[in-house]
Protein backbone atom coordinates (compact mmCIF):
# COMPACT_ATOMS: atom_id res chain seq x y z
CA UNK A 1 0.00 0.00 0.00
CA UNK A 2 1.20 3.71 -1.09
CA UNK A 3 -0.01 6.07 1.85
CA UNK A 4 -1.04 9.54 1.05
CA UNK A 5 0.13 12.87 3.92
CA UNK A 6 -2.62 14.39 5.81
CA UNK A 7 -1.45 18.16 4.12
CA UNK A 8 -4.13 20.52 4.99
CA UNK A 9 -7.75 20.35 6.86
CA UNK A 10 -10.34 22.60 8.21
CA UNK A 11 -12.75 21.76 10.57
CA UNK A 12 -16.66 22.98 10.99
CA UNK A 13 -17.05 25.01 13.68
CA UNK A 14 -20.02 25.24 16.23
CA UNK A 15 -21.46 23.90 19.44
CA UNK A 16 -22.76 21.06 18.29
CA UNK A 17 -21.28 17.88 16.52
CA UNK A 18 -20.89 18.60 12.66
CA UNK A 19 -21.01 15.74 10.32
CA UNK A 20 -19.78 16.72 6.85
CA UNK A 21 -21.97 14.00 4.42
CA UNK A 22 -21.12 14.60 1.03
CA UNK A 23 -18.22 15.78 -1.21
CA UNK A 24 -18.95 17.36 -4.60
CA UNK A 25 -15.94 17.74 -6.80
CA UNK A 26 -16.53 20.77 -8.94
CA UNK A 27 -13.48 22.35 -11.44
CA UNK A 28 -13.17 25.34 -8.98
CA UNK A 29 -12.79 23.12 -6.15
CA UNK A 30 -14.49 20.59 -3.82
CA UNK A 31 -18.04 21.62 -2.48
CA UNK A 32 -19.42 20.40 0.73
CA UNK A 33 -22.59 19.33 2.34
CA UNK A 34 -23.36 18.72 5.99
CA UNK A 35 -25.24 18.38 8.88
CA UNK A 36 -25.72 22.14 9.63
CA UNK A 37 -27.77 22.55 6.83
CA UNK A 38 -25.09 23.82 4.79
CA UNK A 39 -23.44 23.99 1.25
CA UNK A 40 -19.78 25.38 1.11
CA UNK A 41 -17.27 25.92 -1.49
CA UNK A 42 -13.39 25.18 -0.87
CA UNK A 43 -10.23 26.61 -2.30
CA UNK A 44 -8.44 22.90 -3.12
CA UNK A 45 -5.32 24.57 -2.13
CA UNK A 46 -6.27 26.06 0.87
CA UNK A 47 -8.59 24.78 3.29
CA UNK A 48 -7.43 25.76 6.57
CA UNK A 49 -8.20 29.17 6.46
CA UNK A 50 -12.11 27.89 5.70
CA UNK A 51 -14.76 27.97 2.94
CA UNK A 52 -14.82 30.51 -0.11
CA UNK A 53 -18.25 30.54 0.01
CA UNK A 54 -21.29 29.28 2.95
CA UNK A 55 -24.74 28.52 1.55
CA UNK A 56 -27.29 27.92 4.06
CA UNK A 57 -30.61 25.53 2.52
CA UNK A 58 -33.61 25.42 3.50
CA UNK A 59 -34.75 21.48 2.80
CA UNK A 60 -35.59 20.97 6.91
CA UNK A 61 -32.88 18.31 6.71
CA UNK A 62 -30.18 18.52 4.09
CA UNK A 63 -29.57 14.58 2.31
CA UNK A 64 -28.12 14.79 -0.54
CA UNK A 65 -26.38 17.44 -3.34
CA UNK A 66 -25.17 16.10 -6.83
CA UNK A 67 -23.30 18.89 -9.33
CA UNK A 68 -25.03 20.13 -12.30
CA UNK A 69 -22.25 21.38 -14.28
CA UNK A 70 -19.00 21.04 -13.24
CA UNK A 71 -17.56 23.50 -14.57
CA UNK A 72 -19.78 26.11 -14.22
CA UNK A 73 -20.07 25.19 -10.21
CA UNK A 74 -23.83 24.64 -10.38
CA UNK A 75 -24.79 22.41 -7.70
CA UNK A 76 -28.68 20.81 -6.75
CA UNK A 77 -29.09 20.01 -3.37
CA UNK A 78 -32.46 18.57 -1.60
CA UNK A 79 -33.57 17.48 1.64
CA UNK A 80 -36.65 16.37 4.36
CA UNK A 81 -39.14 18.73 3.18
CA UNK A 82 -39.07 17.46 -1.18
CA UNK A 83 -37.67 20.99 -2.93
CA UNK A 84 -34.85 20.47 -4.59
CA UNK A 85 -32.52 23.68 -5.06
CA UNK A 86 -30.55 25.07 -7.73
CA UNK A 87 -27.11 26.85 -6.85
CA UNK A 88 -24.97 28.83 -9.13
CA UNK A 89 -21.31 29.01 -6.72
CA UNK A 90 -19.73 31.55 -8.83
CA UNK A 91 -22.66 34.14 -7.48
CA UNK A 92 -22.67 35.68 -3.91
CA UNK A 93 -24.40 34.20 -1.07
CA UNK A 94 -28.04 36.28 -1.90
CA UNK A 95 -28.15 35.22 -5.57
CA UNK A 96 -26.71 31.97 -5.56
CA UNK A 97 -30.21 30.11 -5.31
CA UNK A 98 -31.04 30.10 -8.84
CA UNK A 99 -33.48 28.15 -8.67
CA UNK A 100 -36.15 26.25 -6.77
CA UNK A 101 -38.82 23.21 -7.36
CA UNK A 102 -41.24 22.59 -4.50
CA UNK A 103 -43.92 21.03 -6.03
CA UNK A 104 -43.16 17.79 -4.51
CA UNK A 105 -43.71 17.33 -0.42
CA UNK A 106 -42.16 14.06 0.32
CA UNK A 107 -38.45 13.65 1.41
CA UNK A 108 -36.18 13.02 -1.49
CA UNK A 109 -32.91 10.73 -0.66
CA UNK A 110 -30.93 10.85 -3.95
CA UNK A 111 -30.19 12.90 -6.57
CA UNK A 112 -28.91 12.84 -10.27
CA UNK A 113 -28.16 15.94 -12.82
CA UNK A 114 -27.80 16.19 -16.54
CA UNK A 115 -26.24 19.10 -17.84
CA UNK A 116 -26.43 18.06 -21.78
CA UNK A 117 -29.91 16.79 -20.77
CA UNK A 118 -30.94 19.51 -18.86
CA UNK A 119 -32.72 17.00 -16.28
CA UNK A 120 -32.57 16.95 -12.44
CA UNK A 121 -33.78 13.92 -10.89
CA UNK A 122 -35.09 13.29 -7.60
CA UNK A 123 -35.50 9.97 -5.54
CA UNK A 124 -38.00 9.99 -2.75
CA UNK A 125 -38.87 7.97 0.44
CA UNK A 126 -41.48 5.52 0.86
CA UNK A 127 -44.67 7.28 2.16
CA UNK A 128 -47.77 5.80 1.62
CA UNK A 129 -46.67 2.58 -0.06
CA UNK A 130 -45.38 4.56 -2.77
CA UNK A 131 -41.37 5.92 -3.70
CA UNK A 132 -41.24 8.22 -6.63
CA UNK A 133 -38.74 9.45 -9.54
CA UNK A 134 -39.65 12.86 -10.12
CA UNK A 135 -37.66 14.38 -13.45
CA UNK A 136 -37.23 18.27 -14.02
CA UNK A 137 -36.18 19.73 -17.28
CA UNK A 138 -34.42 22.66 -16.30
CA UNK A 139 -35.30 24.83 -18.76
CA UNK A 140 -38.86 25.05 -18.08
CA UNK A 141 -41.50 24.71 -15.43
CA UNK A 142 -41.00 23.58 -11.69
CA UNK A 143 -43.57 21.02 -12.36
CA UNK A 144 -41.58 17.66 -13.09
CA UNK A 145 -42.00 16.11 -16.58
CA UNK A 146 -41.93 12.88 -15.58
CA UNK A 147 -42.61 10.94 -12.53
CA UNK A 148 -42.15 7.78 -12.04
CA UNK A 149 -44.33 5.95 -8.69
CA UNK A 150 -44.17 2.14 -9.26
CA UNK A 151 -40.85 1.15 -10.26
CA UNK A 152 -39.63 0.69 -6.59
CA UNK A 153 -41.24 -0.43 -3.17
CA UNK A 154 -38.75 0.99 -0.64
CA UNK A 155 -36.84 4.38 -0.51
CA UNK A 156 -34.98 5.60 -3.60
CA UNK A 157 -31.53 6.25 -1.81
CA UNK A 158 -29.11 6.11 -5.72
CA UNK A 159 -29.90 7.47 -8.61
CA UNK A 160 -27.43 8.31 -11.19
CA UNK A 161 -27.19 9.16 -15.15
CA UNK A 162 -25.39 7.16 -17.75
CA UNK A 163 -21.84 8.34 -18.60
CA UNK A 164 -22.85 9.12 -22.65
CA UNK A 165 -26.62 8.80 -22.75
CA UNK A 166 -28.27 11.34 -20.52
CA UNK A 167 -31.91 9.39 -21.98
CA UNK A 168 -30.50 6.36 -19.48
CA UNK A 169 -31.04 6.83 -16.29
CA UNK A 170 -30.12 4.14 -13.29
CA UNK A 171 -31.66 3.97 -9.36
CA UNK A 172 -31.18 1.85 -6.02
CA UNK A 173 -33.41 1.07 -3.58
CA UNK A 174 -33.45 -0.24 0.02
CA UNK A 175 -36.03 -2.53 -1.62
CA UNK A 176 -32.78 -4.48 -2.80
CA UNK A 177 -32.83 -3.41 -6.69
CA UNK A 178 -31.21 -1.60 -9.11
CA UNK A 179 -33.17 -0.43 -12.55
CA UNK A 180 -31.93 1.19 -15.65
CA UNK A 181 -34.16 3.38 -17.21
CA UNK A 182 -34.69 5.02 -21.03
CA UNK A 183 -36.39 8.74 -19.59
CA UNK A 184 -37.63 9.15 -23.41
CA UNK A 185 -40.55 6.58 -22.37
CA UNK A 186 -43.61 7.76 -20.19
CA UNK A 187 -44.87 4.26 -19.76
CA UNK A 188 -44.03 2.61 -16.27
CA UNK A 189 -44.61 -0.67 -17.33
CA UNK A 190 -42.22 0.12 -20.02
CA UNK A 191 -39.81 2.12 -19.04
CA UNK A 192 -37.36 -0.12 -17.08
CA UNK A 193 -34.91 -1.43 -19.66
CA UNK A 194 -32.63 -3.60 -17.47
CA UNK A 195 -33.38 -4.74 -13.71
CA UNK A 196 -30.57 -6.27 -11.12
CA UNK A 197 -31.15 -7.61 -8.02
CA UNK A 198 -28.60 -7.43 -5.92
CA UNK A 199 -30.44 -9.25 -3.16
CA UNK A 200 -29.82 -6.98 -0.21
CA UNK A 201 -30.40 -3.16 0.60
CA UNK A 202 -28.55 -0.64 -1.78
CA UNK A 203 -26.25 2.03 -0.47
CA UNK A 204 -24.52 3.23 -3.69
CA UNK A 205 -24.88 1.91 -7.68
CA UNK A 206 -23.79 3.44 -10.87
CA UNK A 207 -22.52 2.95 -13.97
CA UNK A 208 -18.89 2.18 -14.40
CA UNK A 209 -18.47 2.40 -18.30
CA UNK A 210 -21.28 2.26 -21.13
CA UNK A 211 -22.03 -1.16 -20.18
CA UNK A 212 -21.39 -2.02 -16.47
CA UNK A 213 -23.15 -1.12 -13.17
CA UNK A 214 -22.07 -1.83 -9.68
CA UNK A 215 -23.94 -1.58 -6.52
CA UNK A 216 -22.56 -2.07 -3.19
CA UNK A 217 -25.49 -2.72 -0.22
CA UNK A 218 -25.70 -1.12 3.49
CA UNK A 219 -24.50 -4.62 4.55
CA UNK A 220 -21.22 -4.43 2.10
CA UNK A 221 -21.84 -6.83 -0.82
CA UNK A 222 -20.56 -5.83 -3.59
CA UNK A 223 -20.60 -7.07 -7.37
CA UNK A 224 -20.77 -5.67 -11.49
CA UNK A 225 -23.71 -6.12 -13.00
CA UNK A 226 -23.42 -5.36 -17.23
CA UNK A 227 -26.49 -4.34 -19.87
CA UNK A 228 -24.22 -6.07 -22.72
CA UNK A 229 -26.43 -8.38 -24.67
CA UNK A 230 -24.38 -11.09 -24.74
CA UNK A 231 -24.97 -11.17 -20.83
CA UNK A 232 -27.22 -13.40 -19.18
CA UNK A 233 -29.73 -10.76 -18.22
CA UNK A 234 -30.21 -9.49 -14.67
CA UNK A 235 -27.09 -12.32 -12.76
CA UNK A 236 -23.97 -10.48 -11.89
CA UNK A 237 -20.91 -10.21 -14.19
CA UNK A 238 -18.71 -10.45 -10.94
CA UNK A 239 -19.75 -10.79 -7.25
CA UNK A 240 -17.32 -10.28 -4.48
CA UNK A 241 -19.21 -10.48 -1.65
CA UNK A 242 -18.94 -9.10 2.04
CA UNK A 243 -15.82 -6.37 1.46
CA UNK A 244 -15.33 -6.50 4.95
CA UNK A 245 -13.87 -10.20 4.58
CA UNK A 246 -12.71 -9.69 0.78
CA UNK A 247 -10.72 -6.24 2.01
CA UNK A 248 -10.25 -6.54 5.92
CA UNK A 249 -12.16 -3.29 6.46
CA UNK A 250 -15.21 -2.16 8.26
CA UNK A 251 -16.99 -0.48 5.53
CA UNK A 252 -17.38 0.96 1.84
CA UNK A 253 -17.85 4.55 1.45
CA UNK A 254 -18.73 4.85 -1.91
CA UNK A 255 -17.00 3.44 -5.44
CA UNK A 256 -15.93 6.24 -8.09
CA UNK A 257 -15.72 5.27 -11.19
CA UNK A 258 -12.79 6.82 -13.25
CA UNK A 259 -13.51 8.90 -16.18
CA UNK A 260 -12.06 7.22 -19.14
CA UNK A 261 -14.30 3.96 -18.35
CA UNK A 262 -10.91 1.87 -17.47
CA UNK A 263 -11.94 1.16 -13.91
CA UNK A 264 -12.89 2.66 -10.45
CA UNK A 265 -11.64 3.30 -6.57
CA UNK A 266 -13.62 1.60 -3.82
CA UNK A 267 -12.95 3.92 -0.64
CA UNK A 268 -13.12 1.34 2.33
CA UNK A 269 -12.69 2.30 5.82
CA UNK A 270 -11.59 0.65 9.61
CA UNK A 271 -12.38 3.11 11.82
CA UNK A 272 -10.92 0.73 14.77
CA UNK A 273 -7.62 0.90 12.71
CA UNK A 274 -8.50 4.76 11.81
CA UNK A 275 -7.40 3.90 8.07
CA UNK A 276 -8.67 4.76 4.84
CA UNK A 277 -7.88 2.37 1.35
CA UNK A 278 -8.31 3.61 -1.69
CA UNK A 279 -8.54 0.32 -3.54
CA UNK A 280 -8.13 -0.05 -7.66
CA UNK A 281 -10.79 -1.92 -9.38
CA UNK A 282 -9.62 -2.66 -12.64
CA UNK A 283 -11.04 -4.41 -15.84
CA UNK A 284 -9.72 -6.81 -17.75
CA UNK A 285 -10.69 -10.44 -18.88
CA UNK A 286 -12.98 -9.81 -15.51
CA UNK A 287 -13.03 -7.18 -13.00
CA UNK A 288 -10.15 -7.37 -10.12
CA UNK A 289 -8.98 -5.64 -6.92
CA UNK A 290 -5.92 -4.56 -7.38
CA UNK A 291 -4.71 -4.60 -3.77
CA UNK A 292 -0.98 -4.08 -4.44
CA UNK A 293 -1.45 -0.24 -5.79
CA UNK A 294 -3.85 0.81 -3.32
CA UNK A 295 -3.53 3.98 -1.85
CA UNK A 296 -3.97 4.29 2.27
CA UNK A 297 -5.28 7.47 4.20
CA UNK A 298 -3.37 7.06 7.67
CA UNK A 299 -5.44 8.26 10.31
CA UNK A 300 -8.17 9.27 8.33
CA UNK A 301 -10.93 11.03 10.15
CA UNK A 302 -9.85 9.34 13.32
CA UNK A 303 -12.22 6.50 14.86
CA UNK A 304 -15.35 8.35 12.66
CA UNK A 305 -16.54 7.37 9.61
CA UNK A 306 -15.59 8.73 6.38
CA UNK A 307 -18.34 9.91 4.17
CA UNK A 308 -17.01 10.66 0.53
CA UNK A 309 -13.74 10.63 -1.03
CA UNK A 310 -12.89 12.28 -4.52
CA UNK A 311 -9.68 12.61 -6.51
CA UNK A 312 -7.91 16.05 -8.32
CA UNK A 313 -6.16 13.69 -10.28
CA UNK A 314 -4.08 16.67 -12.08
CA UNK A 315 -2.93 18.09 -8.57
CA UNK A 316 -2.24 14.65 -7.34
CA UNK A 317 -4.64 15.42 -4.52
CA UNK A 318 -7.18 13.25 -2.46
CA UNK A 319 -10.27 14.72 -0.28
CA UNK A 320 -12.19 13.24 2.34
CA UNK A 321 -14.70 14.50 4.74
CA UNK A 322 -16.18 12.59 7.88
CA UNK A 323 -18.58 12.67 10.92
CA UNK A 324 -15.68 14.06 12.96
CA UNK A 325 -16.60 17.43 11.17
CA UNK A 326 -13.18 17.83 9.16
CA UNK A 327 -12.79 18.07 5.17
CA UNK A 328 -8.87 17.32 4.51
CA UNK A 329 -6.54 16.98 1.42
CA UNK A 330 -3.96 14.41 1.16
CA UNK A 331 -0.68 14.06 -0.80
CA UNK A 332 2.26 11.98 -1.94
CA UNK A 333 4.72 12.60 0.54
CA UNK A 334 7.43 15.14 -1.42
Amino acid sequence: MFNLTCVDGFRYPGLEEVYVTDLIPLTQGPATISSDQKLCLFNPLSLRPGPLKTLQTNHGNLTCAKAFDISGSIVATAGENGSVSMWDLRLDEKQAEVARMTDNQVPVLSLACSSSGFSVVAGTELRQSQASILIWDVRSTPTPRQKYQEVHSDDICELNFHPSDPNILLSGSTDGLVNVYDTRITDEDEVVIQTFNHDASIHHAAFLNDTDVFAVSHDERFAVYSMAEDQEKGSALNSFGDMREVLGCQYIANVSAKANGAGAVIGAGSHDQQMFELVHLTRGAEWTLDRANSVGLPGAHSSEIVRSFCFYDEAQMVFSVGEDGYIKSWKPSS
